[in-house]
Formats: structure tokens, sequence, C-alpha cells
């Protein structure tokens, strides 16, 4: 998932890797873009290594972005070849069991705009089966156990209950407007793209989570 992000976001423009991860950050979210400078390197390493990227220049990095307790040192700018962009394209047209997941889900879903609608229909689906798979077995365990739990716990199974049965009122509303054609809109007073109270959170994200 890393590498397929990298991959789109360099499709945008040129970045070094100060870049890629404030990015990776604003396009996904902090939960699922907690990502390390102690895998972010080297898997732009294994990316040049395969072709993907290249270097594009080297800038003086300024105080700010070189993290703690490392050296600082010039900025890498690095650009997608060729065969990375086929390589992307390959990447981006998946819809298999992995790209129903939380993380999986959550890169693909931010990369949409450039995925067919077809692809985009199959993952929704998916996404909405696993989801309602996941509700089920959350009823089930009230169902069977909510006496034998603890108040705390049986919270905690209400709470993963109606995140699931939010998401897939949410992801039915992506596929109903898939099928007739049209893009998400964004619901009034959700100036800049902010998702209201009402909203169902993101794959991995609490309400109570939102910036």
């Amino acid at each position: 998932m890393l590498e397929f992000a990298i991959l789109g976001l360099l499709q945008e423009a040129p970045m070094h890797g100060y870049e890629l991860r404030k990015e990776l950050t604003a396009k996904l979210g902090a939960i699922r873009a907690a990502i390390s400078y102690g895998s972010l390197y080297p898997t732009l390493r294994r990316l040049q290594a395969a072709g993907w990227i290249a270097e594009a220049a080297e800038t003086p990095a300024t105080a700010e972005e070189v993290p703690a307790l490392t050296s600082r040192r010039g900025r890498v700018v690095y650009k997608i070849t060729a065969e990375g962009k086929e390589r992307f394209a390959q990447l981006i047209a998946q819809a298999g069991p992995e790209t129903y997941d939380d993380t999986g889900f959550g890169v693909h879903f931010a990369f949409f705009a450039r995925t067919d609608q077809a692809t985009r229909l199959r993952i929704l689906e998916g996404r909405r089966r696993k989801i309602e798979e996941r509700r089920e077995g959350l009823r089930d365990v009230l169902g069977r156990a909510a006496e034998r739990l603890d108040a705390y716990t049986l919270e905690l199974q209400r709470h993963g209950l109606d995140a699931c049965e939010r998401e897939v009122r949410w992801l039915e509303e992506l596929i109903a407007n898939e099928r007739s054609g049209r893009a998400p809109t964004v619901p009034p007073g959700t100036a800049g793209g902010r998702r209201d109270n009402n909203s169902p959170p993101p794959p991995g994200e609490t309400r109570n989570e939102r910036p």
C-alpha cells in the first residue's frame, strides 16, 4: 500500500521524502499515514531499484525538515518513471480482497478519482460485504454473550456495531452514486471538504479522532 501511495503521489509532482510524508498524511489521514522515515526511505530505495522512480534533483534541507537525531542533508527529489506509471496503472486496477480491508481500502479510496468506474464499484461492493460480515459478527456476539460482558466491553462492542452500520450506509450511498454516474457531494456545512458529525468516519478512524 505504501508503494501504491508513493507512486500515486509522484504522478502529481516530483517530491522529496519529507514532502511525500506530509502528502501521505494529508491524503490518507494521520492514522493510516503514521509512516516513519525508517519505512518510507527503504520503500523509496526499492522503488528506485525497480526502476519505477528516479532521482530528479537535490536541494538543501531546512532545519524543520530534518527529523530529530538525524543528519542534516540535501533533499533528494524523486520523480516517477514511465515504468512506474505502468506499475501504478496495474496497482490501481486491482480490486481483490486486499482492497477491502481497512488500510487497503483507505489507500485505494484516496485515489478513486483516477480509478475507472468499474473498479471503483467492485472495491466498494467488496468493502460493503466485508463490513456487513463484521457487523453480523458483532451482532452475534451481542446477541449470545451480552449478559456475560462487563459494561465497558459491552459499550465497545456497541460502538463497533454502530460504526459498521454507519459505514454500510455510507458505502451503499457511494455505490448508488457510482451506478448512477454521480460523484460524491460535500454535505452543507462542511466547507473545505471537512465532514460533519453525522457522516461516517473513514476506515480505521473514530468520530472523536476527526480534526
